[in-house]
């Protein structure tokens, strides 16, 4: 047995390829994104040691070509929930009791493998599957996931090297131990990096895991799972299982072993899970701890200092990147009447050159929204704000589902502060903007702080720092990742741990070490080296 004092690796972010024309990367990538989409990949669900296939089979579309067929996946029911927490069980004590630098090696290899010769796989998976384009599939699916892994790693030594002190004679310390039970970790569609992070951050403190992935991100989640597979993760560590959410969730949620949720998704759904939990507290075998990042409404406070051919870039970049798709997505801005006309027309100019369609045309900015129900929500409010009086139709509008689910970046203008697209999560490519007068400064701040329930993200401009001081403060609570002159996406692990509170989430900050902190359970130990051998105290002579 090994008696060094191992020192992982000092952490570092993924480089962030162009994949500019010409470049090999491109290439490359295009290629697989061929291959892929040229295939028919089966999807099993992974429980212990099986690759588990059912009957009931559905298909993994394009969204942006919803008649093309890229995988087919295996639906389970409640038996399969059950056996990946039978498998987790199994699992559990070899997996609990493998030493720090055993476990970290095997996320480490992860990200060495996902930055190289995994990288297009994932990259290929996640433009096809949840239609991302290059961009924004390098910086999720390759870059952020592989940032998660070595930075949990460089995370997890620094939580465990946190020691008490000792006083003359004893020596304190604490050993944080894995929770008893499994995790159940549910994720959503829109970021690969955070399907592949729920699971594995608390597989890395040696917890075992059921793994939920949204249905409309199983082509990703396949590869993550073969990823981690590649890179030496026994099995049963973690176990994927594919199907409806209720019915997946409801053994879990019902087990007395449940000792965690790590979810992503929305503010109903985390609301539910927290219920049903709740509900039961006296059944578990010990408190489960539930870790959620909810919905967001996210903002931009525009002061009448700011500078709009920084702002311009900032909207649409945080409003459309991804089909306004992302948790941190810029949905409302509050903008001066003083720079309003300037603002719009920037917007205009630079919306007529933004193109819409395919992931496989790597010129396109704006693809396709993830599925049908997304599209007919998203048209369905585009629809409503044409005919208010309370809002107008600036930019975009169009939805054509004709062959791929396309929403056109759209702006609306709300007439007041309260309009349903101002205050209500939409998740798609759409921002609304309220014109407030440059005197009335404080009212529109307080509607920008108070009027969402929401407060993940959000970004104030202004050049004035004064005023940018007293934008920061009036806005303290209102978003748990704060941006300055800045759009409010875009946040890299290691340097702008993610997380928001309100309706938003429980604020553990994924990708830092308060996430991790949530995965164990400390023991602290005290030895005495020469106990006393007489029970009375000095005072009593």
């Amino acid at each position: 047995m090994s008696s060094g004092q191992f020192r992982v690796p000092e952490p570092f972010n993924e480089s962030v390829r162009s994949y500019a024309p010409g470049s090999s990367e491109r290439s490359d990538l295009a290629d697989r994104v061929a291959a892929l989409s040229a295939s028919v990949t089966e999807i099993p669900m992974r429980i212990g040691s099986c690759d588990v296939s059912t009957a009931d089979r559905r298909r993994v579309v394009k969204p942006h070509d919803h008649r093309h067929t890229l995988g087919e996946w295996s639906a389970g029911d409640a038996s399969h929930s059950d056996a990946a927490i039978r498998a987790a069980a199994a699992a559990w004590p070899a997996w609990s009791e493998t030493p720090f630098a055993g476990r970290a090696a095997i996320f480490l290899r992860a990200a060495e493998l996902l930055s190289g010769p995994w990288r297009s796989t994932l990259n290929a998976a996640t433009m096809l599957g949840q239609s991302k384009n290059v961009h924004q599939a390098e910086i999720d699916a390759s870059c952020e996931l592989a940032d998660f892994f070595r930075f949990n790693v460089h995370f997890a030594q620094e939580l465990y090297s946190e020691q008490p002190r000792s006083s003359p004679g004893v020596w304190n310390r604490v050993d944080y131990r894995p929770l008893e039970g499994f995790v159940l970790a549910i994720t959503p569609f829109n970021f690969t990096a955070i399907g592949g992070n729920l699971p594995t951050a608390p597989a890395l403190m040696g917890n075992t895991v059921v793994w939920k992935p949204a249905s409309t991100a199983l082509l990703s989640a396949h590869f993550t799972m073969q990823l981690l597979r590649a890179a030496g993760l026994p099995d049963g560590v973690v176990n994927m299982v594919t199907g409806d959410g209720v019915t997946l969730s409801g053994p879990a949620v019902h087990h007395r072993d449940l000792a965690g949720v790590h979810f992503t998704g929305s503010t109903q759904t985390f609301n539910q899970l927290w219920s049903a939990v709740g509900s039961r507290i006296g059944s578990y075998r010990g408190y489960p701890r539930l870790v959620g990042e909810t919905g967001g409404k996210d903002f931009v406070f525009a002061h009448s200092s700011a500078d709009v051919e920084a702002l311009a870039p900032a909207l649409i970049r945080g409003a459309f990147e991804y089909q306004g798709q992302k948790c941190s997505a810029a949905s409302r801005a509050y903008i001066p009447a003083s720079l309003w006309p300037r603002l719009r027309e920037w917007l205009g100019d630079m919306l007529a050159k933004v193109r819409v369609g395919g992931v496989e045309d790597f010129g396109n900015f704006v693809n396709a929204v993830i599925d049908r129900p997304a599209f007919d929500r998203i048209r369905s409010a585009i629809d409503a704000a044409r005919h208010s009086p309370d809002c107008e139709l600036v930019f975009g509008g169009g939805c054509d589902d004709s062959v791929g689910w396309f929403v056109q970046p759209t702006v609306l203008r709300a007439r007041r502060p309260d309009y349903p697209t101002m205050i209500e999560e939409l998740f798609g490519p759409v921002l609304t903007v309220f014109v407030y007068n440059d005197g009335e400064l404080d009212s529109a701040l307080a509607a920008c702080a108070n009027d969402s329930p929401y407060g993940l993200t959000g970004a104030v401009f202004g050049q004035d720092r004064a005023a940018v001081a007293d934008l920061t403060r009036a806005l303290r609570h209102a978003a748990g990742n704060f941006y300055i002159n800045d759009k409010p996406t875009g946040a890299v692990v290691g340097q702008q741990p993610f997380g928001g509170a309100r309706a938003s989430g429980t604020n553990d900050k994924a990708g830092s070490k308060l996430n991790l902190i949530r995965w164990v359970s400390p023991r602290t130990i005290k030895e005495t080296f020469v106990p006393p051998t007489d029970w009375r105290y000095p005072f009593l002579g």
